[in-house]
C-alpha cells in the first residue's frame, strides 16, 4: 500500500494519533516491563494461591494432631499410642516386630 492509501484508513488516523501512541507506549510499559507489571503480578498470585493451598493442608494436620492430643489425655489410650509408635512394652513382655518385605 501507498502511504496516501495508509494515511485513509480510519484505524491508521486512529494509531498515528500521538495520543493513542503514548496511551499504548504507555500500557506496554505497564504490562510487560514495569517491575509492577502484570506478569509479575500473575507470578505473585500463583505463589498466594500455592500458599494458600498449604495453609489449609497444615491446619488440617494441626486439627488432627489436637485431636490424638485430646485423645492422649487418657491413660489407656496413651499407652497403646507408646506401644504401637515408639515399640514399648511393659517389663514381663516381649514384642517382636515383623516387617513385611515384598518383591515384585
Amino acid at each position: 500500500m501507498k502511504l496516501k492509501e495508509l494515511r485513509s484508513k480510519k484505524w491508521f488516523k486512529f494509531i498515528s494519533n500521538k495520543y493513542v501512541l503514548i496511551l499504548l507506549i504507555f500500557g506496554g510499559w505497564m504490562l510487560f516491563l514495569d517491575s509492577n507489571s502484570w506478569l509479575i503480578h500473575r507470578e505473585l498470585n500463583e505463589e498466594v494461591d500455592k500458599l494458600q493451598v498449604n495453609k489449609e493442608y497444615y491446619q488440617k494436620e494441626i486439627s488432627k494432631d489436637k485431636a490424638i492430643i485430646e485423645n492422649l489425655n487418657d491413660s489407656f489410650e496413651l499407652e497403646s499410642y507408646a506401644r504401637q509408635h515408639y515399640y514399648m512394652k511393659r517389663a514381663d513382655e516381649d514384642i517382636y516386630i515383623i516387617h513385611y518385605d515384598t518383591i515384585d
